[in-house]
């Protein structure tokens, strides 16, 4: 009961000296300057037409969503609520990057910022805003799911800049009429604003694709919508959380294999807290390049881009940005190698994959958190203990030297901690295919006009069109240019004049080896959704039997070692195939579809296929592909 006590009493140190209504009895500014404002006023009058219902019921529920929304900054709640946090962040020291929250200090005197974060944790709610409270920004309102908004504790958070807001408003337009005014308004009186670009936490680790609509209404705001009165300009700046380690991945995992979501409440609350008890190491907190809202909008226009499109592409943007400004974490590296090896390793064993692996880095010039070093053995070791002590790894010490292995069902926890870093590699691990792709050329095959080297191109960018809902990939050009980087890093030399020999030479000599480590699990687990809805003909299909029946039989596939790891086997891969699956039109059930899902499986089971032929060069055991369906069921 300690936890509960110290979470109440950090709560009540919190609260303003007389707590009524959820916020004081008179509105924010916000909220009073909304409701007297003329062109909202019209709009509420339209929406009431449109609807054909009587305006005063119509500014009843505006007026009702505006009071559940509207946050306020009190200074005394602010720094209980500070402390509060501080006390939720005891199981890390957090490392900031001064020198970019200097810059974002010039900038924050004289715009609004928009600070877009990536979402790892629940604990991002407190590290952004004590972090820029602590370094005397302007106060910034920070938006909150509803599901968050428990008694007392959701009073508390509203008065320290907490907007909560619910996620599925699609058929509520009243709702999304009083957030986006509401937005526009803290616009104008140049509020700092900070939101998850993702819409929820990450259960895998790395960036879920974004989610537009605050990012809509901002950008509604900087262009006027029309009226001809622009507000204020926003400054967006992509900002990256990212952990050692986290005691609620195990969670997230656990829904991966099927488990119910844990449903927030103070129960929840207070188990959350209690788990903060145990050291974790350190987060990282670090600052993406900002640019201008309207200057970004305004350049997509020039383009002939324009409305949803304009948005989905500043979406993007962001991502980008937050993944070059997430620094490569010891922990990840350690998970990679021993996710690859899927075996015990030696001391020596785990420095000798991770070695190429630090060459690789420095090359690209990638951040590494907290300007580790990892070579330094005595780093490595550090890590590799933390992993031990959190249960990620077991580690056995009773023979001549100790070893290390994934856990017994930790695999998706440190696919997790992995997945951090895993943007940086992908372009890498394409490359190796597209080599690949060029060595298995039969002598006398037709080549396309550009010859053995177009072979490869066209390979790479299959591989793109294949994981493009998977990875933030650039432009077409941007993406040709990053792999000529690569290509470039991994030969040592200009990639023209290729040949078959050429490329299968520079391949197992090649330095270090990453696409059996990076997207072995990704095609693994769209090969087992791809093999289920071959197994349904042209008949129709039901999604979420399909994901039932992908994550038993991925099971089964584990346990024959028919996949390499059970990093594979999750639900959130799964759905992320389905996507895929959609978009080809595989979903709907017709005559010939069952053709084409079919030619779906054999494509995925090629590109498993060539990921342990790489894992095989570098020295690796790999799994047996599963065979065709039909090729199965005639034995």
């Amino acid at each position: 009961m300690a936890v509960v006590r110290r979470a109440r009493d950090l709560a009540r140190a919190a609260l303003p000296r007389s707590v009524g209504e959820r916020l004081p009895a008179a509105p924010p500014r916000e909220v009073t300057e909304l409701i007297h404002d003329k062109r909202f006023q019209r709009a509420v009058a339209a929406q009431a037409e449109e609807q054909g219902r009587p305006e005063e019921e119509v500014w009843e529920e505006v007026k009702g969503y505006l009071h559940e929304m509207a946050a306020a900054h009190d200074d005394r709640t602010s720094q209980g609520w500070a402390r509060l946090g501080e006390w939720f962040l005891r199981a890390y020291d957090v490392l900031v990057d001064e020198d970019a929250m200097q810059q974002l200090r010039r900038v924050d005197r004289d715009h609004s910022l928009a600070l877009a974060f990536s979402h790892r944790s629940y604990l991002d709610g407190m590290v952004i805003p004590n972090a820029l409270m602590s370094r005397r920004f302007s106060p910034t309102y920070t938006f909150g799911g509803a599901n968050l908004n428990l008694p007392v504790i959701g009073s508390v958070a509203s008065r320290t800049g907490m907007i909560f807001i619910r996620r599925a408003t699609h058929e509520i337009p009243v709702y999304r009429l009083a957030l986006r005014s509401y937005i526009r308004r803290m616009v104008t009186n140049k509020r700092n604003l900070a939101w998850s670009i993702e819409g929820g936490r990450t259960r895998t680790g790395k960036l879920r694709p974004p989610v537009h609509g605050i990012l809509k209404y901002l950008t509604d705001t900087v262009q006027g919508e029309g009226e001809g009165d622009l507000a204020p300009d926003v400054q967006v700046v992509p900002v990256s959380v990212v952990y050692d380690q986290l005691h609620e991945v195990s969670l997230m995992t656990e829904e991966a294999r099927g488990a119910s979501k844990t449903p927030e409440d103070w129960r929840w609350l207070v188990r959350f807290a209690r788990l903060q008890r145990n050291r974790l190491g350190r987060a990282y907190l670090t600052v993406g390049e900002p640019f201008s809202l309207r200057e970004k909008m305004e350049e997509l226009a020039a383009e002939g881009v324009t409305g949803h499109q304009a948005v989905e592409r500043v979406a993007l943007d962001i991502s980008h940005r937050l993944n070059r400004a997430t620094p490569v974490t010891v922990t990840a590296i350690v998970s990679l190698a021993l996710l690859g090896a899927d075996r015990a390793m030696t001391m020596d064993e785990v420095l000798d994959t991770v070695e190429p692996l630090a060459t690789y880095i420095e090359a690209r010039h990638w951040p590494v958190a907290g300007a580790a070093d990892l070579r330094d053995r005595a780093t490595i070791r550090r890590a590799l203990a933390e992993l031990s002590r959190s249960g990620v790894l077991t580690a056995y010490d009773g023979g001549t030297e100790p070893v290390w292995k994934i856990g017994d069902d930790q695999h998706l926890v440190a696919a997790f901690y992995r997945n951090t870093v895993i943007h940086i590699l992908v372009e890498r691990a394409i490359g190796e295919l597209s080599l690949l792709t060029v060595s298995e050329l039969e002598p006398g095959a037709e080549m396309p006009a550009g010859g053995e080297l177009q072979v490869g191109w066209e390979e790479a960018k299959r591989m793109r069109d294949l994981l493009k809902f998977e990875f933030f990939f650039p432009s077409r050009a941007g993406f040709e240019d990053d792999l000529r980087t690569e290509l470039q890093l991994l030969v040592g030399q200009d990639v023209t004049g290729m040949t078959p020999e050429r490329a299968h030479e520079l391949l197992v000599t090649a330095r270090p080896h990453l696409a059996h480590l990076v997207l072995r699990p990704f095609l693994e687990a769209y090969l087992v959704l791809a093999d289920r809805l071959a197994d349904r003909g042209d008949g129709a299909v039901d999604e979420d039997d399909l994901l039932a029946d992908s994550l038993a039989v991925g099971r089964q596939w584990a346990l024959q070692r028919k996949v390499a790891s059970e990093e594979s086997i999750s639900l959130e891969l799964f759905r992320t195939a389905l996507a895929l699956a959609r978009h080809r039109g595989l979903l709907e059930g017709g005559d010939g579809v069952g053709s084409a899902r079919e030619a779906f499986a054999a494509e995925l089971r090629d590109s498993v296929r060539r990921v342990n032929v790489i894992g095989a060069i570098a020295g690796e055991p790999t799994p047996s592909v599963p065979e065709p369906r039909h090729r199965q069921e005639s034995r």
